[in-house]
């Protein structure tokens, strides 16, 4: 089975993997059949283990691979790396402006609700173009760049996408919707990211001089997405050491996979 997966096309490859993302989401989503609500701790825990998860990925199957791909492409490196990463989170931060601005409704309890599932879909953006230049670049035999590494990539993500679909579901649930309306709603905030890992693929493999700055991108927005989403809400907790501990274990068990699979 895992040899089969090695011989596909890496558009192909990058489309299951973004798929058991969306799975995942689903997954999470599909917790409004079983629960009124998560325990608080419960979702922190889960929260903080992803935002380890999500740290090292972003460093690990993007940084590092973009840092030698830049090298390798004679490129100023510190440069285009650094700007890359800035405009992926920069482009993160005037996604949530102009959601606040002009999508979001006026009813109050309404819109906390609709923000959290616009803000979900646009940080799964660039999560999805990230397992798509993963993918991709493994054609380019860069350093770093491995199948077993882009599939690392995907588990980690793909772990954090389960508090989220809980976190859109759930409140939808409480806020009045059907469970089954709750479900949909929540299990569809990850369908984006098939859609952006095959346009990374494809903007990886047709544009070999831009998948520095691609890798690079990505990263960003995962590393803001971390430090401006995922540490604060894990860290909303009693437990805040705890907290603090079980992102250390999520930055571990990734960067093992990691090592594994260089």
């Amino acid at each position: 089975m895992i040899n089969f997966f090695y011989d596909l096309n890496v558009y192909y490859q990058a489309l299951i993997a973004s798929m058991l993302t969306f799975s995942v989401t689903c997954l999470g989503a599909a917790m409004v059949f079983f629960f009124k609500k998560v325990k608080k701790e419960v979702m922190s825990s889960m929260i903080a283990l992803s935002a380890g998860i999500m740290l090292a990925a972003g460093i690990f199957s993007l940084l590092l691979p973009s840092i030698e791909q830049a090298s390798s492409l004679n490129l100023n490196a510190p440069l285009i790396i650094s700007l890359s990463i800035l405009v992926g989170s920069l482009l993160l931060i005037l996604g949530d402006k102009f959601t606040n601005k002009y999508i979001i409704p006026e009813n109050k309890g309404f819109k906390n609700t609709l923000l959290l599932i616009v803000s979900i879909v646009l940080h799964n953006i660039p999560e999805g173009m990230a397992i798509g230049c993963a993918f991709g670049s493994i054609i380019y035999g860069i350093e770093g760049a491995t199948v077993a590494g882009a599939i690392s990539l995907a588990v980690g993500i793909g772990i954090q996408n389960f508090p989220e679909g809980a976190a859109i579901s759930i409140p939808l649930r409480n806020a009045g919707y059907s469970r089954k309306k709750s479900f949909i709603i929540g299990a569809l905030t990850g369908i984006v990211e098939p859609i952006a890992a095959i346009f990374g693929v494809f903007l990886a493999l047709k544009v070999k001089l831009i998948l520095p700055y691609l890798l690079a991108f990505a990263a960003g927005a995962m590393i803001f997405v971390v430090v401006e989403e995922l540490v604060p809400e894990a860290m909303d907790s009693k437990h805040k050491t705890l907290m603090a501990y079980l992102s250390l274990v999520g930055f571990v068990i990734m960067m093992i996979l990691e090592l594994i699979a260089a």
